[in-house]
């Protein structure tokens, strides 16, 4: 098994301003930590994504935007996205990763791919840039799989909730998107009742999680809400926002994972599609040596790795209540679109 790892010298170069959670040093510590895969690791440097690509997703006068807004020095978008000189030509690199690394598994290049970008996207819309996110990576490999004629699982790791990958597909009968992230936190969406509209009805998938929750009640509420809907979507493809903030050393969250959650979440995701078929773009994680130990996880993960279980984290229970009452919640509302739940 080989994972490809793509990144560039440029994404250091995003300027965020002094102090920000999403900082070049989250690179440096990510790419520090690779050679303990070997030769399991094939590294590549991706190129900027076209402009059709990026426009295909958000709307070319907004792309504009930012473009204008970088050449003339940069600045704050809001209070937390800001952007350098740079960061308009950083963002078609960051966006360009994901195409890249399609590309090459579809040569045969590897069995899997990571690409750890900066900016992170899934808070972009198509109009409006936020959280962090210029340009929604991996909404514009989505959709360039799904203009491919394939059919796309989203799977959302982030302690925050998707909104732009949410936004952006919500309609689309051709990506499931499914989220499991912490609530309340910004950016206050990613309700359970929200499950898409029109031909989407049914594909969009929240799962709301309160503050301390642990990785095991997380990984079974994947395995008790998303999974038939999963298997009865019949993915060809799978894209995962890696966001490790869920980590319980992470300073903007407070949600209760070991990075041997991020390996389970991981793995568990990955019995849905064929090797060579999955592609996971770094998002969050702000904690600098839990990120590097989760991104370790997933990365092993996606190698087909076996991994022990951390004897020094105690085994969180399931909280069985708080999974009953989200299905419950989701059947409703499926319900109200004159859905029948899937059958678990």
């Amino acid at each position: 098994m080989t994972v490809l790892f793509g990144t560039h010298p440029e994404y250091l170069e995003h300027d965020t301003g002094l102090y920000h959670p999403e900082s070049a040093s989250r690179l440096e510590v990510i790419t520090s930590v690779l050679d303990r895969f070997g030769d399991g690791i094939v590294r590549f440097q991706p190129t900027p994504a076209s402009a059709a690509a990026v426009t295909g997703v958000h709307n070319g006068s907004h792309v504009a935007e930012i473009r204008q807004l970088c050449l003339m020095g940069g600045g704050p978008i809001d209070a937390d996205t800001q952007v350098g000189y740079q960061s308009y030509d950083i963002a078609l690199l960051a966006a360009g990763a994901g195409l890249d690394a399609i590309a090459r598994l579809q040569r045969g290049e590897g069995d899997a791919a990571f690409v750890a970008v900066r900016p992170p996207g899934h808070h972009a819309t198509a109009d409006t840039s936020m959280g962090f996110c210029l340009f929604n990576n991996i909404a514009i490999a989505a959709k360039t799989l799904v203009d491919q004629g394939e059919r796309v699982l989203i799977v959302d790791i982030d302690a925050h909730h998707g909104n732009g990958t949410q936004d952006i597909f919500y309609g689309e009968q051709s990506v499931l998107y499914v989220s499991i992230h912490q609530h309340p936190l910004y950016p206050g969406t990613g309700r359970v009742s929200d499950v898409g509209v029109s031909r989407g009805v049914g594909l969009t998938i929240n799962i709301p999680l309160p503050p301390r929750t642990s990785g095991q009640t997380a990984l079974a509420a994947l395995e008790s809400i998303a999974s038939s809907s999963i298997t009865s979507f019949e993915p060809t493809w799978m894209l995962i926002s890696a966001g490790f903030d869920g980590h319980r050393a992470d300073p903007l969250t407070d949600l209760g994972y070991s990075s041997d959650d991020f390996f389970n979440f991981t793995r568990w995701a990955l019995q849905y599609v064929p090797k060579q078929r999955t592609v996971a773009f770094l998002e969050g994680g702000y904690d600098l040596a839990a990120l590097a130990e989760s991104t370790v996880a997933a990365i092993e993960a996606l190698l087909g790795a076996s991994r022990k279980p951390d004897q020094l984290v105690p085994a969180g229970s399931v909280d069985k209540d708080l999974i009953a009452a989200l299905s419950r919640m989701r059947s409703a509302a499926l319900r109200h679109h004159d859905i029948d739940p899937p059958s678990h």
